[in-house]
């Protein structure tokens, strides 16, 4: 969603706004650890591949991307539309929010100066809320919008590792409690996410480092996976985006779910695993937002347009 896509940069190395980010991120996810409850999904296990995951390795652990991964579209397009729906914010400022973005994608270029404006117009928005407000209706947002599409497939992916007895962890540039929501109702560990300042509970309209994204989220899942004693070459990673290849770089399983081309190109390169959920129309209406980089972009850009002109 526009409203909350905090721009992010295109793929370079990591700096140390990255790494800030990204332990930032690791250090909020430890914190919100839930127990991983129980289900009935079952691995798809078609391709007769080797065991995998390795039960009761305790120095594995798997990491999932969010959007056009384990959920249809993008989060933040979901949370949007939720905030919007409860007035958090004006038409004006859907529309303003969506050409910020557009103008990133169109002109192809990263002003340092533009992009902080985008950023902190988003983050307006949240500013003097209270975490446990935004909690509370993602909450609801997740019954609303999201709960339905959840991809099965990627869903039994992730209940594999878990009833393995290994973590499972979302890593996503959502802000970091609307990530744990999701989390927490499909049984996983936990999440890493952006993390938004707060000061005694309430949100500041600062990020810590920058959106969790690209080398940021690569940052993030080496700083937990230090925290938590894991064996990298023994974990998995699963993402959509070719924005994603510096994490799922670092470990000794990645997989492409639902790949864009420049992943799918990478992954057959290097003899990576590719899992592909979508099919016919489906395919290809999910597959814009990924080949864009971050869903929320595009599907909030389009949403906005839409609307403005339905209304002027």
């Amino acid at each position: 969603m526009a409203a909350l896509g905090w721009l992010t940069p295109r793929r370079r190395s990591a700096t140390a706004r990255s790494v800030l980010a990204g332990e930032a991120s690791a250090e909020a996810a430890r914190k919100s650890t839930q127990e991983a409850l129980d289900s009935q999904d079952v691995l798809d296990t078609s391709d007769r591949e080797p065991p995998f995951p390795v039960h009761g390795d305790a120095m594995a652990a798997a990491f999932f991307d969010l959007d056009n991964t384990v959920m249809q579209g993008a989060a933040l397009f979901h949370f949007g539309r939720g905030l919007y729906k409860r007035k958090f914010f004006e038409t004006h400022d859907l529309v303003r929010f969506a050409w910020q973005q557009a103008w990133f994608r169109l002109a192809g270029v990263e002003d340092p100066e533009h992009m902080q404006e985008a950023r902190d117009s988003a983050l307006s928005i949240v500013q003097g809320h209270r975490v446990s407000e935004l909690m509370s209706i993602g909450e609801e947002i997740y019954d609303e919008y999201m709960a339905e599409r959840i991809w099965p497939g990627t869903r039994a992916l992730a209940q594999a590792h878990l009833d393995a007895g290994q973590k499972v962890w979302l890593v996503t540039a959502a802000p970091v409690e609307i990530a744990q929501v999701i989390a927490r109702r499909l049984g996983l560990t936990g999440a890493l996410g952006t993390v938004a300042e707060s000061v005694d509970g309430v949100y500041t309209g600062k990020l810590v480092g920058e959106p969790l994204h690209g080398p940021a989220k690569a940052e993030a899942v080496r700083a937990l996976a230090a925290a938590e004693n894991l064996d990298l070459s023994r974990c998995a990673a699963y993402s959509d985006s070719h924005n994603d290849i510096p994490m799922l770089s670092l470990v000794g399983h990645p997989y492409a779910i639902n790949p864009d081309a420049k992943l799918r190109k990478h992954a057959h390169s290097l003899d990576w695993r590719l899992r592909d959920y979508r099919t016919g129309r489906k395919a290809a209406k999910v597959g814009i937002p990924a080949a864009a980089g971050v869903g929320a972009v595009a599907g909030g850009t389009a949403a906005a347009i839409a609307l403005h002109r339905r209304r002027r």
